[in-house]
């Protein structure tokens, strides 16, 4: 029983550790947030009405924003604070999970792992970007200019970030595609000429997936879905100077890399 019961306990080590580990990066991450968040809070109606130019820049003269809760004025700017200091602690995050997973990597692996990490957090900004000064101009544009006559436009200011939110992660992520794509060919679960193969349904996943990340009109779908098909093209591109290659022998860890050979007779 003795016996049974320390295997037991060395088998639950690295798990604990594992566990323990984790909760420390965790940590890290909530205090990289927080200490954004504290830096950036006194600045939170600012950086609200930075938010709100494609739209107010649009509105006609006379008419403005409003908020229709008590409170909506004060939790509505700490709220999109919140968000942006996680925006903005997209690096420190995605640097945390490569430390956590880097010890199980083999060396070629981890040399793959660094570019890809800075690269996901510069594509995600790059598509926040593009939504800001691409999208939302145009998006908002065409809406204001359809309204029907006698109706005056006034925007609710949580309905409004609730709306650039979504967008603004929609286009992250989905500018993450030429790293997914990247990805799904260096580890072999798939291979740049059965992507190419199977482009004409990954034309339609795009305006599906515009359809459902974005908000019910054409425009911010198509905005979406044709700059998804220029990356994934980009990241196709890419892809063939990536394909997973068997791991050489000096690049093997030593303890996985012991050959047990049978004697010969």
């Amino acid at each position: 029983m003795s016996e049974q019961a320390s295997d037991q306990a060395q088998h639950s080590l690295p798990l604990i550790t594992h566990l323990l580990e984790l909760r420390d990066r965790i940590l890290k991450v909530v205090v990289v947030v927080l200490a954004i968040f504290l830096s950036l809070v006194y600045f939170s109606n600012d950086i609200y009405h930075y938010i709100a130019i494609p739209l107010t820049s649009q509105l006609p003269e006379g008419s403005s924003m409003i908020a229709t809760g008590v409170a909506t004025p004060f939790f509505t700017p700490i709220k999109l604070t919140i968000v942006l200091s996680i925006f903005i602690a997209i690096p420190a995050i995605l640097y945390q999970v490569w430390a956590f997973i880097a010890p199980g990597l083999y060396k070629h692996e981890q040399k793959l792992v660094a570019p890809l990490v800075i690269s996901s957090a510069l594509l995600f900004y790059l598509g926040m970007v593009f939504s800001y000064y691409v999208v939302f101009p145009l998006v908002f544009s065409f809406f204001t200019s359809t309204a029907p006559e006698g109706v005056t436009i006034a925007t609710d200011i949580s309905s409004y970030l609730d709306f650039v939110l979504k967008l603004f992660f929609a286009f992250g992520l989905a500018f993450e595609i030429p790293v997914a794509t990247l990805l799904l060919c260096w580890t072999g679960a798939t291979t740049p000429e059965s992507l190419k193969a199977k482009r004409p349904y990954i034309v339609v996943g795009a305006f599906i997936f515009g359809m459902l990340l974005t908000p019910p009109d054409v425009i911010s779908q198509t905005l979406l879905a044709v700059p998804m098909l220029i990356l994934f093209e980009l990241g196709l591109l890419f892809s063939r100077f990536y394909v997973k290659k068997p791991a050489s022998d000096d690049e093997l860890d030593p303890e996985e890399n012991t050959i047990h050979k049978e004697p010969k007779n």
